[in-house]
C-alpha cells in the first residue's frame, strides 16, 4: 500500500537551517515486495515524473510519481530487481553493496559500491555489468564506508567520495574518472559530525552533497553545495534530529518552480524506520 502521510504544514517540520522549502514528504510503502527497502540512491529523470532508485543489497527498481501541485501523491513502481555482475549473475552478497547512483546523458547507468570499493557501468540495468578501474586510493578505504555517494558531470565525468575520511579533521578527497582514468581534483571540508551519503551535480553544474549525522534519538540530515573545484561552499539544508528518517540519495533537478532536491531514505529493513521520499525546493 502507498500512501501520503503529511504534507509540509506543520511549524515544527521548519527545518534548523534552509534556503530550501519543504514541498512534501511521502511515505513509500510496498508489503507485496519482499525485496522492498534499504534504497541508497535515488535519480529523477523525464522533468520529476519519473526514477531509478538503488538499494544497499544490490537490487533496483524503476518507477512513475504521481502528483498534485507538483508534490508526490502517489508512486507506481517495479518490483526491485537483482543487479548483475560481468557474467549476467545476480552480484553476489559480500559484494551487492551498492550505495551511489548516476545517469549519463546517453542512459548509461553507474553505480558505486561499498566493501569492494569500485564502480560498475550498466548499460542496462537488467544485463551485465562492467567494473570500472579501480585506483590505489581505494583500497585504503574502510570497508563499510567507502563510496556512498556517485555524481556525473554534464562532459560524463564521474565523482565519488567516500563515506568517512579517515579523520574527523580530514577533508572527503572526491575522486573523478574522466577518460578512462582516476585522479583527485579537489577536497570536500568536514564540518562537524556529519558524513557524506549521497552526491548529485545539478542543471546549475553545481556539486551537491548529502551528509547525514545519528544521535541515539533519530537522524538529522544536511546539504552543500559547491561548484566543480571544491570552491563556493553553501550550507542550503540543515534538519533537526528526527524531522526525516536515514535520507542517503538526493538527486538535483529543475521543476517548474525552481531547482528541487528529491531525498530518499534507507529503512535498513528495520520495522522502526521508514522508507521515504522528501523534496525541497530551492530558494537561491
Amino acid at each position: 500500500m502507498l500512501h501520503v502521510i503529511w504534507i509540509c504544514a506543520l511549524a515544527w517540520a521548519i527545518p534548523a537551517w534552509a534556503d530550501a522549502v519543504l514541498v512534501g514528504q511521502y511515505r513509500w510503502q510496498k508489503d507485496d515486495d519482499p525485496a522492498f527497502g534499504g534504497f541508497s540512491a535515488i535519480e529523477v529523470i523525464n522533468d520529476g515524473m519519473e526514477f531509478v532508485a538503488i538499494s544497499d543489497r544490490g537490487g533496483f527498481t524503476k518507477g512513475r510519481f504521481e502528483r498534485e501541485n507538483g508534490i508526490i501523491t502517489n508512486i507506481v513502481a517495479s518490483p526491485v530487481q537483482r543487479l548483475r555482475g560481468t557474467d549476467g549473475a545476480p552480484i553476489p552478497a559480500g559484494e551487492n553493496d551498492s550505495e551511489g547512483l548516476a545517469i549519463g546523458a546517453d542512459g548509461r547507468v553507474f553505480i558505486s559500491f561499498e566493501g569492494v570499493h569500485l564502480v560498475r557501468a550498466f548499460d542496462d540495468l537488467s544485463a551485465a555489468s562492467m567494473p570500472q578501474p579501480q585506483p590505489r586510493e581505494f583500497a585504503n578505504m574502510q570497508i563499510n564506508a567507502s563510496l556512498e555517494a556517485l555524481a556525473i558531470g554534464p562532459d560524463g565525468a564521474l565523482y565519488t567520495l567516500p563515506e568517512r575520511s579517515g579523520r574527523a579533521d580530514q577533508p572527503f578527497p572526491v575522486y573523478r574518472f574522466k577518460n578512462g582514468r582516476w585522479d583527485q581534483p579537489f577536497d570536500i571540508p568536514r564540518r562537524g559530525t556529519f558524513l557524506a551519503v549521497g552526491a548529485d551535480i545539478g542543471p546549475d553544474g553545481r556539486f551537491y552533497l548529502l551528509e547525514r549525522d545519528f544521535f541515539g534519538i533519530g537522524f538529522r540530515s544536511r546539504v552543500r553545495r559547491f561548484d566543480l573545484t571544491g570552491g563556493s561552499e553553501e550550507r542550503l539544508l540543515q534538519t533537526r534530529i528526527g524531522l526525516h528518517d536515514n535520507l542517503e540519495g538526493i538527486s538535483v533537478w529543475r521543476a517548474e518552480d525552481g531547482l528541487r532536491l528529491t531525498l530518499i531514505s534507507d529503512d535498513n529493513f528495520l520495522f522502526f524506520q521508514r522508507t521515504e521520499i522528501v523534496e525541497y525546493r530551492l530558494t537561491d
